[in-house]
């Protein structure tokens, strides 16, 4: 029995607010030029991992789970999206989410990934969250050379329209292009109330310390903050997401996949992801309940540790060290 007197040292918390040590944030150059800021965690005794964030997110939202894959001995990279996080805008309109075609997205991970994979020595895997997801999926279906294996978190294999039929919404959003509103936002994003903050929450997590997290990064880092999509985003979100479903590259998937989903996700089709997984040979598929919003591994500890212990127990069976 410990004496009375014995001191216990409990690990500190993770600083979710600043970045971890010894981590290194630069910028990689894409095709064209443009300049995409990357961040890089971990020794990489166990092997080499690529972080996919969402629309409209930066990497300080993932450094929590950065973290921890780093301490599990992966060298961790994650990089923003061109156009968003720290790798600038595409519009006049800062807070403007904005592509033209989500195409320059495949190709900017393309050459990303192939520079990656030639990194280091060992398995390489990928950990990709919603739109991040959408586009590995599509890169893999168009012959992206595929890493050992991945998980998918919450992929957006279609988009959530609420009670908006799909095909109204697609000529909507085309129609507003059309109309030369293509590089404006798409719908309001307001936050100046706390019911505003809580409505938004809600629909991406039930922790509101996480989602706080994000708001303060947001206002001690305001080039990285970023609002609503713009319309040519929605136009090529629905295009895309039909197209990858549509087509015949799924079948071709030729890796192993784990896909985590939220059954009453808000922001992204579950019923899409759970057509598109039965069609990727060997995806293993696994959704939560009501306790899950759409940012699973930024949910209440149960659930995101939950999705941790699934990815790290899939990646040890899929990719061994």
């Amino acid at each position: 029995m410990r004496p009375m007197d014995s001191p216990v040292f409990a690990p500190p918390a993770f600083d979710r607010r600043a970045w971890p040590m010894n981590g290194r944030l630069d910028y990689w150059t894409a095709p064209g030029g443009w300049p995409l800021r990357r961040y890089r965690l971990g020794d990489g005794a166990r092997g080499r991992m690529l972080v996919l964030g969402g629309r409209g997110d930066m990497i300080e939202k993932y450094l929590e789970v950065i973290h921890h894959w780093s301490e599990r001995g992966w060298a961790v990279t994650a990089f923003d999206w061109r156009g968003q996080g720290g790798s600038g805008r595409l519009t006049d309109d800062p807070l403007c989410g904005h592509i033209e075609n989500f195409g320059q997205w495949i190709a900017d991970l393309e050459a990303f990934a192939a520079e990656w994979r030639g990194e280091g020595e060992g398995p390489a895997v990928i950990v990709a969250h919603s739109m991040g997801g959408h586009l590995l999926l599509r890169a893999l279906a168009e012959g992206m050379p595929p890493p050992d294996a991945a998980a998918t978190v919450a992929p957006m294999m279609g988009v959530h329209a609420g009670l908006l039929p799909m095909g109204l919404a697609r000529l909507i959003a085309r129609g507003m292009c059309a109309m030369g509103h293509a590089s404006r936002q798409a719908w309001t994003q307001k936050e100046e109330s706390g019911w505003q903050r809580a409505a938004r929450q809600k629909r991406l997590t039930h922790d509101p310390d996480r989602y706080a997290d994000e708001l303060w990064w947001r206002e001690h880092s305001r080039d990285i903050a970023l609002g609503p999509p713009s319309w040519r985003w929605v136009a090529e979100a629905l295009e895309s997401t039909r197209a990858l479903e549509r087509g015949d590259g799924l079948e071709r998937i030729a890796m192993p996949l784990l896909i985590l989903a939220a059954r009453h996700d808000r922001l992204v089709s579950t019923p899409a992801i759970r057509r598109v997984a039965r069609r990727i040979p060997g995806a293993r598929l696994h959704v939560y309940g009501r306790d899950a919003a759409h940012e699973i591994l930024r949910e209440r500890d149960h659930v995101r540790l939950d999705a941790l212990r699934r990815i790290d127990e899939f990646f040890d069976e899929a990719a061994p060290a």
